[in-house]
């Protein structure tokens, strides 16, 4: 079996694992509030942040059931963020289902994300009846808190990126580090604690996830753009919609005429827009070279990540392959 098909199964094993793990602690009533937090963990999902803290808990040498907690931990948090994310991008579609607060509306979609991020903590401190130490458990807790913070402040940024006049590709990288990479650092640093590494592993996986998220992020917004809209289980062209500052938008804004960036900037953010015109702006992007860049700032992130990977020390070899493998997919996805 190749690395690639080999890194496919062990994501399905654990993504199954982690789910029975979050439906065992998720779960109380009133019934409605929990159908609304579970919605999108029952709609499927890549698991990545679940397999970043596996795997990287493996590498330092440590099992997979005392990771299990935090890679539960992780995702319920990620989800918590997508909820609130959905609101306020007024997304409609998410995984190929309906948004929380399309189903179930705005008051309980905000509840059931509060009800998530309170439920991390719990999936977390559950490593404690595993045997990790209550020392770790804290430094745990302290990486998930880290997290959630600056995952917020990257929402905020992301909001306030099209209020910037001129808006730098260094404005976005300083965002999605913070939106994205950030919780893939977490992640991986949640894992490394979980078994124990030392301060120098942590920092060496923390900066390695913090690399490859930013070029999830730009893949992610190239998808956003040219992807396949039954593959994404999202509307293509949202982004434009929202009138959000991706990488493309922003390269393509301070690259094109005065004449194209007029009317771009007409409809960026117009929530009205018809197709064609949302693919009129999709074209003066992509003839911009915005497409090019973007895939090259990608494969340099994507390329210093695996440069950094390779100067760890691993414990468990195998991990460490399909941890490799992780990140190469996190670059080439279509999904």
């Amino acid at each position: 079996m190749c690395l690639a098909m080999e890194l496919l199964k062990y994501a399905e094993e654990v993504g199954k694992e982690v789910e029975e793990f979050i439906y065992n602690v998720i779960k109380g009533e009133p019934w409605k509030v929990y159908e609304a937090s579970l919605h999108y963990i029952k709609a499927g999902g890549k698991r990545l942040r679940p397999l970043v803290v596996i795997l990287a808990s493996r590498i330092a040498g440590g099992s997979e059931e005392i990771a299990i907690p935090g890679a539960a931990a992780v995702e319920v948090l990620h989800t918590f963020t997508l909820i609130h994310d959905d609101i306020i991008d007024k997304d409609e579609l998410r995984r190929g289902v309906p948004t929380v607060h399309k189903l179930w509306g705005t008051d309980m979609a905000i509840i059931a994300g509060d009800l998530l991020f309170a439920y991390a903590y719990k999936c977390l401190l559950k490593a404690l009846e595993l045997g990790v130490s209550s020392d770790r458990v804290a430094k745990a807790i302290e990486a998930l808190t880290d997290a959630a913070i600056t995952v917020a402040e990257g929402q905020a940024l992301d909001m306030m990126l099209p209020e910037v006049r001129e808006a730098r590709v260094e404005d976005y990288i300083t965002m999605v580090s913070k939106k994205t990479a950030a919780l893939f650092a977490y992640s991986a640093k949640i894992g490394g604690i979980l078994a124990g590494a030392s301060e120098e592993f942590l920092l060496n996986i923390f900066n390695i996830m913090m690399n490859a998220g930013v070029a999830f992020q730009i893949r992610d917004d190239i998808l956003g753009l040219i992807g396949d809209e039954k593959v994404l289980g999202k509307p293509v062209y949202s982004d434009l919609r929202e009138g959000k500052r991706t990488i493309l938008v922003i390269y393509a804004l301070n690259n094109v005429d005065l004449e194209k960036k007029t009317r771009l900037l007409k409809i960026l953010g117009n929530r009205n827009a018809s197709l064609d015109e949302l693919k009129e702006a999709a074209k003066i992007i992509l003839e911009s070279g915005a497409l090019e860049y973007s895939e090259s700032l990608a494969e340099m992130y994507a390329t210093r990540a695996l440069e950094l990977l390779n100067e760890l020390k691993p414990v468990n070899a195998e991990a460490f392959d399909m941890f490799k493998e992780l990140i190469r997919f996190m670059i080439k996805r279509r999904y």
